[in-house]
Parts: structure tokens; C-alpha cells; sequence
């Protein structure tokens, strides 16, 4: 089993029992329950009372045992062998194998926080088994039932602590830290039971403890406690939605796309809202205009992306990480999928409608089918943006920001070719969208947009011939470079609207001349080196290195895998042969006549015939 190394904060006192050191995983797993030292922190400033980091102990616990991959299983299997460690290191079993024996914890048996850390981790594991329960209940409802009663008994463990915390021998920071946990659990559990008011409550006054713990205590304890009122705040618009405040689903679908999803009891719940809201305002949308056409909308799917279209943008234009944003671009572009696969069930028992153009109408197709063109677009827009917003990451690393630790690998040029080449690929897609084959405004707008990539991506390729030191062919694709961005800056007048949220060209020129003149003065230099070492070190004759022992010269090419050492495969040499013995008297020997050895021929016939059936053939 790995090592689960967890360090409760705070506490004072000297430890008490726990196994020895050097048991190898047995003794770090130890560890995490040994008391810290009475020189702590918290000690300094309460005195010698009892001191217990609630929401830092949880935090780590969870980050570090399953719960950043969301496998509530496995954390709840780290919380009962937690458990069991510390019943084993406080001497506080349960019983033996033949008998259990109920134990509580008392007042008078905290002269260690260990005993605090112990219910803690009750409550812990009663919470992540209820989680568990309701990531299966979606495909067996009836686990609901269960669900409920682990939240209830998590709530009476985190009531249990509560109560502990109020003797004197806790100090004010662990007793404020006790009752916002309690008031967590207790706001998720009426909030499973749809009790809006009373959850609430208990939310806010989670959000209160925090936001004063926060502004009482240092900054790095401070990004902890205001991480948990982020997490709560969806939860409290969302019970205030459903008590009547209907200006709070605007707030949750802010921070829905802020975020980039939900996660917890409210996700589900958040994204079903979302959905009727978008289907309530679905109802009243009956076609959508692009490109000077207007298309009639009937189905509701379709209805509800084009809705949210506006949202999601507005979301990701405003999104401060690139997570973020790459979770955006990833729900948009799946929404956007299952809207063109509505669309494609639509037209498939409409076959010849889509296969035939209009009767008279040359080059126009249905209304479906451009619809189908117009839900393609948007996709194929989206996955331009997201690999671009990905190549601008790239291109800081790669221009501006070169990694300092050798460790890492650091990004290269050729990503970014790949990245422009799939663009390259989705511009070629859009034209060949049916519909506007002949919209000329159209396909001169997407030309442009492919002459801007190709230079960007050009340029990229160019950088990657200055890494191995090609010169001739980087200043090539130098020059390349500028003659695409002299046609998209001869030809995008009528364009700009279209063409300002593309990488600026401009930029691009100005880096492309400075990387000349860079460039220019690289190659002269190592010509220079490359003469200079010929004429001083490098070795003129291809003699290998065991001929020339005698002579010392410095030759860079014995460090390389082409050194040449010894003559391989060796040449021939000359050896002696095995002598080849010839009979020559056997030509004149004369063997002597054969002619009386031989047996004489039969007599045939029938005289012959009769002999031999007697027996007196001779």
C-alpha cells in the first residue's frame, strides 16, 4: 500500500504511542497521526489548548486520496484505514476480533487532537460514501435512499465534533472551524432534501465563518477558506433561485461559464435549469438569419444551442485561465455536435431534398441543409478558435519565454506547425459548406483567413530550419512569409471587420525582418567558426584514429556516433592456401580385358521356356 502522508495542523503536547520509524510504508503512514510539536503556531498564540486545521486536514486529504479524479471510493477507503491507524496509535479499539465494544469520544479524553481528527475522519468517510452513492444513483435510483441516511450520519459525526470543540481545552479557531463544517454538511444535506430555506441558512453561515476566518489570518491560509466560499456561492443562488429569486439564475449561469462546469450536489441540478430556461425562451424563437438568409428553426435542441451560442462566447472572451477556456471551447464544441446530429436525424427521411437543389433555384439548397451548413460553420469556427488561442500559448513559450529548467521539455515550432495545419484544414472544410458555393464574399473571406495562417504557419517552419541551422532554406521561407502577408494586406480592405480577431499581420512583418537580420548575421558567423576550425583543428585526411596515434589534433568527430576509430569491415590480407593433389598417372594405366568375367546371355525360345519350368536351365 503507498504511503498516505497527511499532517494535521495545530495541537500541542508531547506524542503518545504510535509505531517506530523505519517500517518502511507501515511508518509514513504513521506519521500523518503523530501530534505535531508544542512549538507550533497555533500553540503560540492559544496557549497550550487543543488545535485542529479542519478544513486543511480535508482539503489535502481529499486532493491527494482520489478526489481531484473524483473517485469518492477510494477517498473513502483512505478515510477508514486512517481511522483504523489511529484507534490503534490512541489504544482506543473498538472491542477485539471476538467482541466489539462501543466507544465514544468524551471531553475528558481530549488531551490529544487526535481524538478531534478521529470523528473528523468519521464524518469524512460517511460524506465521501454518500458521494459515491450519488454519482451510482443516477443509473440506480433507489441508492438515493442510502445516500440520505450517509448524509444524515456525516451530519451527526461533524454535530459530534462541534460539541467536542466547545470545551475549553479547543481553542476559538478550531470551535469556529468546527461549526462552518458542521454547517457545510448540514446545508448539502437539506439541500438533498430540497428544504431551500433551511439550506440556506446553513450555507450562509458556512460563507460567514469563512469569509471572517479569511480576513482574520494570513494570506495563505486565507486562499483556502475563500476557495470554500467559492464553492458554496452557486449553492446559495440556487436556493434562492427556488425560494423565488429569479434574478439568481442569471448569477449561476455566470458562474457556470466562468468556471466551466459545475461540480458537486449542484451540477446536475444547475445544468437541468439551465436547460429549461434556454427551453422556455426556445419557444418563442422561430428562425435564424445568416448571411442574408433566413432559416426557420424547429427543432429544440438546435433552439437551445443557438440560444446559449451568445453565453458561451461571452464566456470564454471573459475567462481568466486557459483551463478555463479549454473547457468552454471542449462543452461548446460537444453542444454544437449534438445540435448537427439533431439536424441530421431531420434530414435523413428528407434524402432527396438534401441530395437535389431547389426546382428553378440553381445552387440553393434547402433550408435544412443550410441550416445543417450554418450549425457546421459554427463548429468549425469554434475549433479555429480553440487551436488558435492554443497556438498563442505556444508562441509566447517559443518567442518570448524559453523555459529555464533543462528537465522540462520545452515547446518547439514544430507543435505549432501541427496546430496551423489543422486550421488550415477546417478553413478548406468551411469551403466546401453546400450553400455558399456561390457566395464570392464568402470564399474571398476565407482565402484571406488561409493566407494568414499559411504565413504564420511558414514562419514556424522557418524557425524550425534556423534550430538545426539550415540558413538558405529559413530565409526562404522568410521571404514567403512576406509575400503572404503583402496579399492579405493588398487584398483585405473590404475585410477588416472580418479580419481583426486573426493574428496580426502587421506583428508578424516586423518579427519576420527582425529574424532576417538575426538570421543574416547567424549564418556569416558560423561560417567564420565553421572555416576557423577546418583550418585549426579539424583533421584533413580520413585516416582513422589507431593510424594517427602520433599525431595530436583535436577532432570533434570522435565524439559523435560516426567516429572513426578503426578501418570496418578490415581489408583482406594474403595467407597461405592447402595444396591441391592431382592423379596424373592415371591416364596412361591400361586395365586389363573384362570380357570372361562377364555371364553369357540366356538362350530364349521354347526349348528355353520348358528347361526352366523343369528346372534344367543351365
Amino acid at each position: 500500500m503507498a504511503a498516505e502522508k497527511q499532517v494535521p495542523a495545530g495541537g500541542g503536547g508531547s506524542s503518545s504511542g504510535g509505531s517506530g520509524g523505519g517500517r518502511g510504508a507501515g511508518g509514513e503512514e504513521n506519521k500523518e497521526n503523530e501530534r505535531p510539536s508544542a512549538g507550533s503556531k497555533a500553540n503560540k498564540e492559544f496557549g497550550d489548548s487543543l488545535s485542529l486545521e479542519i478544513l486543511q486536514i480535508i482539503k489535502e486529504s481529499q486532493q491527494q486520496h482520489g478526489l481531484r479524479h473524483g473517485d469518492f471510493q477510494r477517498y473513502r477507503g483512505y478515510c477508514s484505514r486512517r481511522q483504523r491507524r489511529l484507534r490503534k496509535t490512541l489504544n482506543f479499539k473498538m472491542g477485539n476480533r471476538h467482541k466489539f465494544t462501543g466507544k465514544k469520544v468524551t471531553e475528558d479524553l481530549l488531551t490529544d487532537n487526535r481524538y478531534l481528527l478521529l470523528v473528523l475522519m468519521d464524518a469524512e468517510r460517511a460524506w465521501s460514501y454518500a458521494m459515491q452513492l450519488k454519482q451510482e444513483a443516477n443509473t440506480e435510483p433507489r441508492k438515493r435512499f442510502h445516500l440520505l441516511s450517509r448524509l444524515r450520519k456525516a451530519v451527526k459525526h461533524a454535530e459530534e465534533l462541534e460539541r467536542l470543540c466547545e470545551s475549553n481545552r479547543v481553542d476559538a479557531k478550531t470551535k469556529l472551524e468546527a461549526q462552518a463544517y458542521t454547517a457545510y454538511l448540514s446545508g448539502m444535506l437539506r439541500f438533498e432534501h430540497q428544504e431551500w430555506k433551511a439550506a440556506i441558512e446553513a450555507f450562509n453561515k458556512c460563507k460567514t465563518i469563512y469569509e471572517k476566518l479569511a480576513s482574520a489570518f494570513t494570506e495563505e491560509q486565507a486562499v483556502l477558506y475563500n476557495q470554500r466560499v467559492e464553492e458554496i456561492s452557486p449553492n446559495i443562488r440556487y436556493c434562492a433561485y427556488n425560494i423565488g429569486d429569479q434574478s439568481a439564475i442569471n448569477e449561476l449561469m455566470q458562474m457556470r461559464l466562468r468556471s466551466g462546469g459545475t461540480e458537486g450536489l449542484l451540477a446536475e441540478k444547475l445544468e437541468a435549469l439551465i436547460t429549461q430556461t434556454r427551453a422556455k425562451q426556445a419557444a418563442t424563437m422561430s428562425e435564424v438569419e445568416w448571411r442574408g438568409r433566413a432559416v426557420p428553426v424547429r427543432i429544440d435542441k438546435v433552439r437551445i444551442f443557438l440560444l446559449g451560442l451568445a453565453d458561451n462566447e461571452a464566456a470564454i472572451a471573459q475567462a481568466e485561465s486557459e483551463e478555463t477556456k479549454e473547457r468552454l471551447f471542449e462543452s461548446m464544441l460537444s453542444e454544437c455536435r449534438d445540435a448537427i446530429q439533431a439536424v441530421r436525424e431531420e434530414l435523413k427521411p428528407d434524402q432527396k431534398q438534401r441530395d437535389y437543389t431547389l426546382e428553378g433555384e440553381s445552387g440553393k439548397v434547402s433550408n435544412l441543409q443550410y441550416l445543417h451548413s450554418y450549425l457546421t460553420y459554427i463548429k468549425l469556427s469554434t475549433a479555429i478558435k480553440r487551436n488558435e488561442n492554443m497556438a498563442k500559448g505556444l508562441q509566447k513559450a517559443v518567442l518570448q519565454q524559453p523555459p529555464e529548467d533543462d528537465s522540462k521539455r520545452s515547446p518547439r515550432p514544430q507543435d505549432l506547425i501541427r496546430l496551423y495545419d489543422i486550421i488550415l484544414q477546417n478553413l478548406v472544410e468551411l469551403l466546401q459548406l453546400p450553400g455558399l458555393e456561390e457566395d464570392r464574399a464568402f470564399q474571398k473571406e476565407i482565402g484571406l483567413k488561409t493566407l494568414v495562417y499559411k504565413a504564420y504557419r511558414c514562419f514556424f517552419i522557418a524557425q524550425s530550419y534556423v534550430l538545426v541551422k539550415k540558413w538558405s532554406e529559413a530565409l526562404v521561407l522568410y521571404d514567403r512569409v512576406l509575400k503572404y502577408a503583402d496579399e492579405v494586406n493588398s487584398d483585405a480592405g473590404a475585410f477588416k471587420n472580418s479580419l481583426k480577431d486573426l493574428p496580426d499581420v502587421q506583428e508578424l512583418i516586423t518579427q519576420v525582418r527582425s529574424e532576417k537580420c538575426s538570421l543574416q548575421a547567424a549564418a556569416i558567423l558560423d561560417t567564420n567558426d565553421s572555416h576557423q576550425t577546418e583550418t585549426s583543428f579539424q583533421v584533413k585526411d580520413n585516416k582513422p584514429l589507431v593510424e594517427r596515434f602520433e599525431t595530436f589534433c583535436l577532432d570533434p568527430s570522435l565524439v559523435t556516433k560516426q567516429a572513426n576509430l578503426v578501418h570496418f569491415p578490415p581489408g583482406f590480407q594474403p595467407i597461405p592456401c592447402k595444396p591441391l593433389f592431382f592423379d596424373l598417372a592415371l591416364n596412361h594405366v591400361a586395365f586389363p580385358p573384362l570380357e570372361d568375367k562377364l555371364e553369357q546371355k540366356t538362350k530364349s525360345g521354347l526349348t528355353g521356356y520348358i528347361k526352366g519350368i523343369f528346372g534344367f536351365r543351365s
